[in-house]
């Protein structure tokens, strides 16, 4: 592969800023390469729309990031990947990788055998879902729990409020009762949530977050193509973009990542955003 492929950037891609904790774990682990990351924020969240929306979203993300020269895309939300990753691979050339929640982890580090799964309604009844536990749980009782209100409360920029743990505590606190020693975090808002998390569970919970598989999969995926950003480079401040104005990104990329940049606002119509703008109007 030519070196101009190596020093193209990686579309990374999330219905809002949850997406940022995959970010975060690949530039730890593939420092060099340029981020280009798109939080669909103006539609956010998907967890409660229907499975054509959210397949018509994440095409139309994905292809804009081809556009604008992505040599891999990285579909940084759970509840994208659980609908359309299917119909991505199969409209788009270019290396995909996608995120699960981490039954597999789970049930390997389950003592007890109960998991909880933290995850959107979307996740939870996809097929995606049921046949990952099919094939990784076996002999462990997954306790499924859909996190209503948890990706907006990370979209406001909210991960500590008393009213934010009251909410986590009502999931939570029925998994540990029913004897759960691991929970996934089934969404990649919720990294964001773990300090607030363990404040209701402490020890008695080993939290599950995938973000970290996804970095390592990304580095095999770009390996595989002959894609990586040439060694020893340290690239520059990810391009972050936003279809709404980009001040909570702005404010959680800055507090979480330790990144304050400008946020480019951009335009990426669809089919189905074209008729809720037209109804709209």
């Amino acid at each position: 592969m030519s070196s101009v492929n190596g020093a193209a950037p990686v579309g990374i891609f999330d219905s809002g800023l949850g997406g940022l904790s995959v970010l975060r774990a690949v530039r730890a682990q593939l420092p060099a390469e340029r981020l280009v990351y798109v939080a669909d924020s103006r539609y956010a969240p998907y967890g409660q729309r229907d499975d054509d929306f959210i397949a018509d979203r994440t095409l139309a993300i994905c292809e804009w990031l081809a556009a604008q020269g992505a040599k891999a895309l990285v579909v940084a939300c759970n509840t994208a990947t659980a609908q359309s990753i299917a119909l991505v691979r199969e409209k788009l050339a270019l290396p995909l990788v996608g995120v699960e929640p981490g039954i597999k982890p789970a049930a390997l580090a389950s003592k007890s055998r109960v998991a909880g799964v933290l995850a959107t309604q979307v996740t939870l009844r996809s097929e995606r879902f049921r046949a990952l536990v099919e094939r990784h749980a076996g002999d462990l009782r997954v306790l499924c729990q859909p996190g209503h209100g948890l990706v907006e409360a990370v979209e406001r920029c909210d991960v500590s409020s008393p009213e934010l743990v009251a909410l986590l505590r009502a999931y939570v606190q029925p998994m540990l009762d029913a004897g759960a020693d691991t929970l996934v975090l089934g969404c990649t808002h919720y990294p964001f949530l773990d300090a607030a998390i363990r404040s209701i569970v402490g020890k008695r919970m080993t939290l599950i977050d995938t973000s970290v598989a996804i970095a390592r999969q990304l580095e095999r995926v770009l390996d595989q193509h002959g894609l990586r950003a040439p060694e020893g480079g340290i690239a520059e401040c990810p391009r972050f973009c936003s279809t709404s104005d980009g001040t909570h990104l702005r404010q959680l990329a800055a507090a979480l990542l330790d990144i304050d940049t400008a946020i480019e606002r951009v335009a990426i119509p669809s089919r189905r955003t074209l008729e809720l703008d037209a109804n709209a109007a």
